[in-house]
């Protein structure tokens, strides 16, 4: 029991690396990046809202459907550059002690993740948010965020100097008051960069995190005004991919993919020239079509 109630601190922390999957890295010769965000709900299709209660069990004990489901998600995972995934499990019994973040990233061939680590159950969950990435980053920072325990963001900078690019990755707490305190250490977080992104399932709208929380000052754009959730029947907009104004965007998509009770969010932008030539790895061969 004493570990599950382990204090999480801020820190620096090193990427984990697939090394035969090295040769991914890089990004499109037109400085293209595509940008995923998923709340994969562990691995669990939920179809209706009925399934909260009868497949409820599935957050806690192992299920075949699980493996099948995570299979349809790295399926999806190829075609991006830069993923972020929220309601991970790091491995527990209930995932059949898979980290489904490592196992992800080998199925899209990542040569790039980290797992964070936001709730310890031990043997029964392991509550985790997780980043897949084909750069190699600079930094990865791991915070745990103000407000009830269990709730963290990663900060990922690619490149150094005013021209890197910061990405925040997040799961935001329901309660108006503690994504409030959330959204404000966020936003001293990066206040001092210049391109920034923000993904994740923040749990509000747009509106909210434009017009009304401590973001309202940084000019941030929400390209993703789309329902998300619940993916059987979408209403609510809560998962999003913000960003500065500095990053020209190229498409954006909500994926008609109800594997999980969310919708996953793609957005592809073009990088500034200084951004993609001083601050990012070398770019590799062959131009992409579009988003699909």
């Amino acid at each position: 029991m004493r570990r599950w109630r382990t204090e999480r601190v801020v820190g620096l922390r090193d990427p984990q690396v697939n090394e035969h999957h090295l040769e991914s890295t890089g990004l499109a010769q037109d400085s293209r990046l595509r940008l995923l965000s998923f709340n994969i709900q562990v691995g669990i299709s939920t179809e209706k809202y009925r399934h909260y209660l009868t497949r409820g069990w599935q957050h806690l004990l192992p299920h075949q459907g699980r493996a099948d489901n995570l299979q349809k998600i790295g399926n999806l995972l190829n075609d991006f550059d830069l993923v972020a995934l929220q309601e991970a499990d790091g491995g527990s019994m209930r995932s059949g002690y898979i980290n489904q973040v490592e196992h992800l990233a080998q199925l899209g061939a990542f040569p790039y993740w980290y797992q964070q680590l936001n709730r310890n159950l031990g043997r029964l969950a392991q509550h985790s948010n997780g980043v897949l990435s084909r750069l190699k980053p600079s930094a990865i920072e791991d915070h745990p965020l103000p407000g009830p325990k269990g709730r963290g963001a990663i900060l990922v900078r690619f490149g150094e100097g005013p021209e890197a690019l910061v990405v925040v990755m997040m799961h935001l707490a329901l309660g108006a008051r503690a994504r409030t305190l959330q959204l404000a250490y966020i936003r001293e977080l990066i206040g001092n960069y210049k391109h920034q992104v923000l993904m994740g399932d923040m749990n509000t709208h747009a509106n909210d995190l434009l017009l009304n929380s401590p973001l309202r000052d940084l000019g941030l754009l929400a390209p993703q005004v789309e329902a998300t959730f619940p993916s059987w029947r979408p209403q609510r907009c809560l998962d999003h991919i913000l960003l500065s104004p500095t990053l020209t965007l190229e498409s954006v998509q909500v994926l008609a993919q109800p594997i999980s009770d969310h919708l996953p969010v793609a957005v592809e932008i073009r990088l500034p020239g200084s951004l993609s030539a001083d601050a990012l790895p070398a770019l590799s061969p062959g131009p992409r079509g579009p988003l699909a």
